[in-house]
């Protein structure tokens, strides 16, 4: 049997320069996330999985109440985001790890 438990919740203000969240074993608990939800909120980002910073007008467009689902550890480690307007963005995120019995 598989399944996923949550390992840590996060809050990151995305501004100016691209961010990732904190993918270390020591902020989550002893455990690298492999999988996470991320909410948009109070403004407009792009965002890159693919170990590249994104800018302002270059990678995915989530705006305010988007949900972006990752889905394996690379997707996790490789995360950026950055604002694309004049105010910064929050993004909630919790993250999981892949489990079987």
């Amino acid at each position: 049997m598989a399944g996923r438990s949550v390992t840590d919740y996060e809050s990151v203000t995305v501004a100016t320069v691209s961010i990732g969240f904190d993918a270390t074993p020591a902020t989550n608990n002893g455990i690298k996330p492999s999988a996470a939800t991320i909410t948009v909120e109070t403004a407009q980002l792009r965002f890159r999985t693919d170990g590249t910073a994104p800018t302002s007008s270059e990678g995915h467009l989530a705006g305010v109440g988007d949900v972006i689902e990752l889905t394996d550890r690379g997707e996790c480690d490789n995360f950026r985001a950055i604002r694309t307007g004049a105010s910064s963005a929050t993004i909630k995120i919790t993250k999981y790890a892949e489990w079987t019995t």
